[in-house]
C-alpha cells in the first residue's frame, strides 16, 4: 500500500471541519479539581456493617465566568452529607472546574450553554472523584445519580426572577 490515499481524504476532512465551524461548538481546554474536601468525623465507628443506611443531602451549584483570553471557566460544585440519627457519617465537597471555548452561540444563549452543557461534560469526572474518595474513606463508592442540569438551571432562573419581582 502507498500513502497516496491519505492525501485524497484531506479535502473531505477539511470540508467536514468547515461545516462544524459554522454551527455551535463547545471545546474543553482543561479540567481540574479546584477544591476537594472529605470529612469522616466518626470513623471507624461509622464503618461497621449492619448500621442503618444514612440520609444523604446533596447540593449542586454551577458557576461560570468569562476570562480575559476569551475562554470561560465553569465550576461544578457537588456536596454530599451523609447522616444517621446518631450523627454525621461523612461529608464530601468537590469543586470541579473546566476551561471551555464556546463558538457559534448567540450572546443570549451563552449563559445556558455554560450552566447546562458545560456541567454535563464535567459531571462524569466529578462523579468518579466522589466515588473514589468515599471508597477511600472506607465506605462503598457513593455514585451520584445523573443530574438534569437544564432543570437545575431553569429552577434557579425562576427563583432569581421571583426574587427580583419581590424586591
Amino acid at each position: 500500500m502507498t500513502d497516496t490515499d491519505a492525501g485524497a481524504a484531506a479535502p473531505e476532512a477539511d470540508d467536514a471541519m468547515a461545516l462544524q465551524g459554522e454551527g455551535p461548538g463547545i471545546r474543553i481546554l482543561a479540567q481540574f479539581v479546584r477544591d476537594l474536601s472529605f470529612e469522616n468525623p466518626r470513623a471507624p465507628e461509622t464503618l461497621r456493617g449492619g448500621a442503618a443506611q444514612p440520609q444523604i443531602d446533596l447540593g449542586v451549584e454551577m458557576n461560570a465566568r468569562g476570562r480575559d483570553d476569551g475562554f470561560f471557566e465553569v465550576d461544578l460544585k457537588l456536596s454530599a452529607k451523609a447522616q444517621r440519627e446518631d450523627g454525621p457519617v461523612f461529608v464530601v465537597e468537590l469543586v470541579y472546574g473546566g476551561v471551555f471555548q464556546i463558538s457559534g452561540v448567540q450572546g443570549e444563549d451563552v449563559e445556558a450553554v455554560l450552566l447546562i452543557e458545560c456541567p454535563r461534560y464535567l459531571f462524569p469526572f466529578a462523579r468518579r472523584i466522589i466515588a473514589d474518595v468515599t471508597s477511600d474513606g472506607g465506605y462503598p463508592p457513593f455514585l451520584l445519580d445523573p443530574i438534569d442540569f437544564a432543570a437545575v438551571y431553569t429552577a434557579r432562573k425562576a427563583e432569581a426572577n421571583q426574587q427580583v419581582g419581590h424586591a
